[in-house]
C-alpha cells in the first residue's frame, strides 16, 4: 500500500476507489504479500501486483468492487496454454484481496497515511476470509489501536499477534478461529507492516564506506557514519549518508536504540576503533554485524575481543571478513559485495548463482 498512498488518499477523500493487494504467495511469485494496484472510478489503475501478469483480469475485479463495494478474494496461478489465459508465466501463486476504498470502509485511512508520512510505526490488520466482517480493519500502533474487526477479542488477540510483526517489519497472514482462537481456522487476517526504515550504521569514514552508504541507500536503509576523527567525517566526502557523526563508533553506538532490523558495518580495521565498537554491537539485538579486515587481521581482532571478556557465541555473529566472494576488488564492488550479504543473511540463500541451483527461487518457498 505505500506505493500507492498518496493516490489511495486522495482517492478517499474524493469519493473512494478499489485496492487489490497480494496477501501471499507461493513459489516464484513476482510481488511481494503486501504490494497493491489502486483502481479509481474514472478508470485510472496505479501500483502493481504482478509486473503485468494479471493486472488486466484485477482491474475488471476492481470495478466491480467500486460497483457493489463487495470485497473480493482472488487466487491465480501458473497461466496454461492459452496465451490469453490470466495466470503467472513464472510459475508463481498469488492470493489478492480486493476492497473498496472510501470514507465509510477506511475512516482511519488519513491517519495512517500520516503516520506512513511520518515514519511512524503502524500495521493494519484486515479480515481477508471469514464467517463474517470481512474486509474489517484493525489500525495498530505501539501504544494504540483504532478501528475493529467485530469483536472485543479479536481485537485484543490479534493486536498481540500484529504488535510483534510490526517489531520484525513482517507482512503477512494468521489463521484464527471463527471468535479469534489461536491455533483456529476459518477466519485469515492480513496483517501489513510499516515499520520505520531499516537503519545501518557505518563506522570508519573511509572511500568504501562512501560507496557502502550509495548502495545501502538503494535498498532502503537510513545510513549513518560515524568515525572520531573530524576530517574524515564530513558531510561533504558523504552527501547520501542521512547523518554524519564525528564520535568514537563504540561510545555513539551505546547512545543508540538498536533492533533486529539495524545492520552494523564495522569499516575501520583499526583495533582502537573496531575492538570497541564490536564488542558494544554484540551486546545489542543487531540484525547483522561485519567487519573488514583481511582473515590475518580478523584473527587478531578475535584474540583482542576475547581478551575484552566476549564470549565465542558472541563472537560468532561477526560476519568477518565481511561480504560474499564474487571477486569484488573496487569500493563500489565492494559495497555490493557487502549488500549481498546482507541480503542473503536476511533471506537465507547460499549465494549461489541461480543457474547452478534448483528449487524455488525465492528461499522457504514451498516447492
Amino acid at each position: 500500500m505505500r506505493e500507492v498512498i498518496t493516490e489511495l488518499l486522495a482517492a478517499h477523500q474524493s469519493g473512494g476507489a478499489a485496492m487489490a493487494t497480494v496477501v501471499q504467495t507461493w513459489r516464484s511469485a513476482p510481488r511481494p504479500a503486501g504490494a497493491s494496484m489502486l483502481v479509481t472510478p474514472d478508470g485510472e489503475a496505479v501500483g502493481s501486483v504482478s509486473g503485468g501478469c494479471v493486472e488486466g483480469a484485477l482491474f475488471e475485479v476492481c470495478n466491480e468492487v467500486i460497483a457493489d463495494g463487495t470485497p473480493r478474494f482472488e487466487h491465480y496461478g501458473v497461466s496454461n496454454d492459452d496465451a490469453f489465459a490470466v495466470g503467472l508465466t513464472c510459475g508463481g501463486i498469488l492470493e489478492v484481496f480486493v476492497e473498496p476504498v472510501n470514507q465509510d470502509t477506511w475512516p482511519e485511512l488519513p491517519e495512517i497515511a500520516a503516520r506512513i508520512d511520518q515514519g511512524d510505526p503502524v500495521c493494519i490488520a484486515t479480515i481477508i476470509k471469514g464467517p463474517h466482517f470481512v474486509g474489517r480493519h484493525l489500525v495498530i500502533q505501539p501504544d494504540s489501536s483504532s478501528g475493529s474487526l467485530g469483536t472485543d477479542r479479536l481485537d485484543e488477540t490479534v493486536r498481540d499477534d500484529a504488535l510483534g510483526m510490526l517489531a520484525a517489519g513482517l507482512t503477512g497472514t494468521i489463521e484464527y478461529g471463527p471468535e479469534g482462537e489461536r491455533l483456529g481456522e476459518g477466519l485469515t487476517v492480513f496483517v501489513a507492516s510499516f515499520a520505520p526504515p531499516a537503519r545501518m550504521f557505518v563506522f570508519g569514514a573511509i572511500d568504501f564506506s562512501a560507496a557502502l552508504v550509495r548502495v545501502a541507500k538503494l535498498l532502503g536503509y537510513v545510513v549513518t557514519v560515524c568515525d572520531a576523527r573530524p576530517f574524515f567525517a564530513t558531510a561533504k566526502r558523504f552527501p547520501e549518508a542521512d547523518q554524519v557523526v564525528v564520535d568514537w563508533p563504540h561510545r555513539w553506538l551505546e547512545q543508540q536504540e538498536v533492533d533486529e532490523r539495524t545492520v552494523i558495518a564495522v569499516l575501520t580495521h583499526d583495533p582502537k576503533f573496531d575492538v570497541p565498537a564490536l564488542k558494544v554491537a554484540l551486546g545489542t539485538k543487531a540484525g547483522y554485524i561485519g567487519a573488514m579486515g583481511s582473515r590475518r587481521t580478523h584473527e587478531d581482532r578475535i584474540t583482542r575481543l576475547r581478551e575484552a571478556g566476549v564470549s565465542d557465541s558472541e563472537l560468532a555473529r561477526i560476519h568477518s571478513p565481511i561480504g560474499l566472494d564474487i571477486g569484488a576488488r573496487t569500493p563500489e564492488e565492494t559495497a555490493i559485495s557487502i549488500c549481498a550479504e546482507i541480503v542473503q543473511h536476511r533471506w537465507g540463500g547460499g549465494g549461489q548463482p541461480l543457474a547452478r541451483t534448483s528449487g524455488p527461487i525465492h528461499p522457504g518457498a514451498p516447492r
